[in-house]
């Protein structure tokens, strides 16, 4: 088939045609009119690379797209570079975020949004593979707002509350979280204000954690939680996650990312690895 960029094998047929003007300009300036006039019209290709000259501009122009767009991811790397969270970003799922313990299991992590019914819909096979698992298989569970839900920000942030003030207290949040998505949602708060939903928060979160309602709300006050939240989005972002929920096992992203992965699937996926797991595996490197 033809491209636009092929060419034809012969040159396109010219049509040369006078006009009494042209015969009245030949008689009135003599040869050298007469060579103007039997000049031919440019065909449509000739007068297309006559724009030729204008490719380069258009180059240098992309170019400069290119490298400042370049630049500002650079400075983007930089500031991202220094801002390093003093812990690594998540929560563990009964306890099992120590380093020996992380080492020695196989290692799922899930990025969840609260407020999302497809994360809700994952977490009960996950947490029931893991539990089937454990100890040889780890769970950390990275809290991943989704921008279209007006208020899972602030629910991510009530996990960082929560796990603040009672670490044992982050998942039975997040399951109430799952439970009570209604009352959440983008149409049941699009009346309300941001305080009344932060206090709806807190009067859910307190049955979790056990603290006063006024002493978890307080926490919503304080940067360290919107900090904290900030910090697992853009964990999730450099992981490529975009969207909920996004499993990754042994730091291999799982197929069919944004959608829930049932039991069966989960069994069939971990099988193998606690398995191999149990196997001595001799590293070589190289003499120097």
């Amino acid at each position: 088939m033809a491209t636009t960029a092929s060419c034809p094998p012969s040159a396109l047929p010219i049509s040369i045609a006078t006009s009494t003007a042209g015969a009245r300009l030949t008689s009135a300036h003599g040869s050298r009119a007469s060579h103007a006039a039997a000049r031919p019209p440019l065909p449509t290709m000739a007068r297309a690379a006559l724009l030729l000259p204008r490719a380069p501009l258009l180059r240098r122009l992309l170019l400069a797209g290119a490298l400042a767009a370049s630049y500002s991811y650079f400075l983007l790397v930089l500031q991202a570079q220094a801002s390093v969270p003093p812990r690594y970003d998540g929560f563990a799922y009964g306890g099992a975020g120590s380093a020996a313990t992380l080492k020695d299991a196989v290692l799922v992590e899930a990025f969840l949004d609260p407020l999302c019914s497809d994360s809700r819909d994952g977490w009960p096979p996950l947490k029931l593979a893991v539990e089937r698992y454990s100890p040889r298989v780890s769970l950390i569970v990275h809290p991943f707002p989704l921008p279209y839900h007006t208020y899972s920000f602030m629910a991510c942030r009530a996990l960082h509350i929560a796990n603040h003030l009672n670490s044992s207290s982050t998942y039975p949040l997040l399951e109430l979280f799952f439970k009570n998505q209604g009352k959440f949602s983008n149409s049941a708060t699009s009346s309300v204000s941001s305080s009344a939903v932060t206090g709806a928060i807190s009067m859910m979160a307190a049955q979790a954690v056990g603290n006063s309602v006024s002493e978890f709300q307080s926490g919503f006050s304080d940067s360290r939680s919107d900090s904290a939240a900030r910090v697992s989005f853009k964990y999730g972002c450099t992981r490529g996650v975009a969207g909920a929920p996004f499993f990754f096992v042994n730091g291999f992203l799982q197929p069919g990312a944004g959608s829930p992965i049932d039991y069966d699937t989960w069994t069939r996926i971990l099988d193998p690895l606690v398995a191999q797991h149990g196997q001595t595996v001799e590293m070589f490197t190289s003499a120097m």
